[in-house]
């Protein structure tokens, strides 16, 4: 039994069946010899419960004689002194999943409705596509390719700062139907996307893949754009991009949808999927039928109906916002949105910050959270529609001074009839 050398490796005859050449100042290390010319380092062991384990170190011109000599030591050296396991850490790396697949499995899961929401339901369709668009814009590009079983609180706090710092930032046409995408960075857009990935990580903790969450006790930064609200002087300039001549330029649904953000107080999918057989006009109000709390009543003022009797309608399309060329919803508002508020001179303004304003707006007022809270929908404040078939006077009351003062301010003027942009 010879000293592994690289002459006693290269002169080992070949032989009919594999045979095993071990060394003689090194227990444990030995290397196979194929009928092929093939060799192959190997190194056997006993694990920390006494199981015998033989596991492949490389090949024989991959690798040196010397150099796998060294990685025999290591690895006996880690299963003496840390009693490991290293030829079953390595399967377990093999059927180890990346953090790719494992927001791929997630997003199966979540269409299947075996994923549930904030109110305890699953999670809603157009909530599965903002999932979908946070993981191929930021979580896959970033950590796509580690495997979850190596993520650690280093690699979250990269995340964050790499998002945080635009790395991920691009505009691009990845929305739905090709709509064109502006993708942000920032710190509200690190602290939702980080959000959302210690659910996927909690998901894989509950499935067995992970034992930790290695999200929980990172420090979120601070979402500053979603407690933002809107001055008087940027109402105004809002006001002025909705109705100026650069107005005429753009579709129908985009400066409707952008007015409905602005005088309802309503989330940017609750607009663009708003249905015609949902708006009560009479009872002043929407309703609803599957909005993110559930379906709910929404008390709406009179100058968002204004805005609604001007609206594009398209024989046999349901929808307040029909697509452009096919039957369905105008997808583009979200994009068009991001083009008003450049005209507008206004930065860090989204949809959000217009439903922050709205409440505002109603606290200034000197309405009450409850009211308020009624009036944007919020779980424990929504008006359902099960229950109630004409909607109280007060809520209703509550929309038509809040939308007006929201009107006043984006006008300078009370309306009688809102004067929408002509096309050409």
């Amino acid at each position: 039994m010879p000293k592994l050398t690289k002459a006693v490796v290269d002169g080992a005859e070949l032989r009919d069946k594999q045979y095993t050449i071990w060394c003689s100042d090194l227990k444990g290390f030995g290397i196979y010899v194929h009928p092929t010319g093939r060799r192959t380092y190997f190194v056997d062991y006993r694990s920390g419960d006494g199981v015998r384990r033989r596991m492949t170190i490389g090949r024989h011109g991959v690798i040196t004689a010397d150099q796998a000599r060294k990685l025999a030591i290591e690895t006996m050296g880690g299963v003496v002194l840390q009693k490991a396991d290293p030829l079953l850490e390595r399967k377990t790396r093999r059927k180890s999943m990346t953090v790719s697949q494992l927001c791929d499995q997630y997003l199966k899961a979540a269409e299947k409705g075996v994923i549930l929401g904030r109110s305890r339901r699953p999670k809603k369709a157009s909530t599965i596509e903002v999932d979908k668009g946070r993981i191929a814009r930021h979580i896959k590009p970033l950590l796509g390719s580690k495997l979850v079983i190596d993520l650690d609180r280093a690699d979250i706090v990269k995340f964050i700062r790499d998002v945080t710092t635009g790395k991920t930032a691009r505009r691009d046409r990845s929305g739905k139907n090709g709509n064109r995408v502006l993708v942000t960075g920032g710190a509200g857009t690190a602290a939702r996307t980080t959000g959302f990935l210690g659910g996927i990580l909690t998901y894989a903790v509950g499935e067995g893949i992970i034992a930790a969450n290695p999200v929980q006790g990172v420090p979120l930064p601070a979402d500053n754009v979603r407690d933002r609200r809107l001055s008087g002087d940027e109402y105004r300039a809002i006001g002025k991009t909705l109705t100026g001549e650069q107005a005429e330029i753009d579709t129908p649904q985009a400066i409707t949808g952008a007015w409905l953000l602005a005088l309802t107080g309503c989330r940017l999918g609750e607009v663009s999927m708003l249905l015609w057989d949902e708006v009560d006009e009479a009872a002043g109000c929407f309703r609803l039928k599957d909005s993110k709390s559930g379906s709910s009543v929404r008390p709406v003022g009179r100058e968002a109906f204004d805005v609604l009797r001007k609206a594009l309608r398209v024989t046999g399309n349901p929808y307040v916002l029909p697509a452009l060329r096919k039957t369905g919803n105008y997808n583009g508002l979200a994009g068009a949105w991001v083009r008003f508020m450049e005209r507008a001179g206004l930065d860090g303004v989204t949809p959000h910050t217009m439903r922050h304003s709205y409440a505002s707006i109603g606290g200034d007022l000197g309405f009450a959270d409850s009211t308020i809270a009624a009036m944007l929908g919020h779980a424990g404040g929504t008006v359902t529609s099960r229950y109630v078939h004409r909607l109280d006077a007060v809520l209703v009351a509550a929309a038509n001074k809040i939308t007006g003062e929201i009107y006043r301010q984006m006008t300078g003027k009370t309306a009688d009839l809102l004067e929408m942009p002509r096309r050409a």
